[in-house]
């Protein structure tokens, strides 16, 4: 069993689209595959048509509570594919969390065994639950937006790694990934190429194109496989799932 989070404090970097994506083309794939959804804000949850606001139980019971994650899983249209969803209760974890020993390790002691891959969607900040997060995987998938600003945000985020590595004794694979990636521009192409100089073999040779059918599909409460698997977008995140196998 793996296990990914897909992780960045900076919003708008595609890190939901590439957790939602990527876990549902390594289902497409044959692999039996858990997306744990620990943003508050539900967005995994919701991309799935999931009714987030009416749900009995989420993650918030699982990480804070006595509820196995086992009694929360919810299967997803995809076959092969579950999902452990969540709302903006979650919120309150990071509060909750404080007073807790061991808070970092909590989301790795909850997690299910009997899963090819667990994919951790984690919140666009850097407090308890991403750290839960960092400290429950085997790898850190990190979406970085190909744009003039990116590389900035990433020095607080490779901080918390180094802390989870060094005072945490956790160590993961770190690996990036490029999205809303325009070839028809030379700023794209340049950062995209500075980003491989400093990163080198870390960056995953799939890049995700600025695609509008990819920002449409949440709408649909489906995944772009069900909503428009010819499109670019698709074929991107098909092509990273067989990257990931691979």
């Amino acid at each position: 069993m793996e296990v990914i989070a897909v992780a960045n404090q900076k919003g708008g970097c595609s890190k939901t689209t590439t957790a939602v994506n990527l876990s549902t083309y390594l289902a497409v794939n044959g692999k039996k595959v858990l997306l744990v959804d620990i943003d508050p804000q539900g967005s995994s949850t919701t991309h799935f048509g999931i009714d987030k606001w009416h749900l009995e139980k989420t993650m918030y019971d699982v990480l804070m509570g006595d509820l196995a994650i086992q009694d929360l899983i919810m299967p997803t249209m995809i076959p092969g594919l579950d999902i452990a969803p969540t709302n903006n209760q979650l919120s309150k974890a990071e509060r909750d969390m404080a007073n807790i020993i061991d808070r970092e390790t909590i989301l790795r002691r909850k997690l299910s065994d009997g899963y090819d891959y667990i994919i951790i969607d984690t919140p666009p900040s850097l407090g308890y639950l991403t750290l839960n997060g960092l400290v429950a995987c085997d790898t850190i998938m990190i979406p970085v937006q190909v744009e003039f600003f990116a590389l900035e945000g990433l020095a607080m985020l490779m901080d918390m790694i180094d802390i989870v590595t060094n005072e945490l004794g956790h160590k993961m694979k770190k690996r990036f990934l490029l999205t809303m990636y325009d070839a028809r521009t030379n700023p794209s192409k340049d950062i995209a190429e500075r980003i491989r100089r400093r990163f080198g073999e870390e960056v995953f040779r799939t890049v995700i194109p600025r695609n509008i059918r990819l920002a449409d599909a949440p709408s649909y409460g489906q995944p772009i496989y069900l909503t428009d698997p010819e499109s670019t977008g698709a074929k991107a995140y098909e092509k990273l799932a067989e990257e990931v196998i691979g």
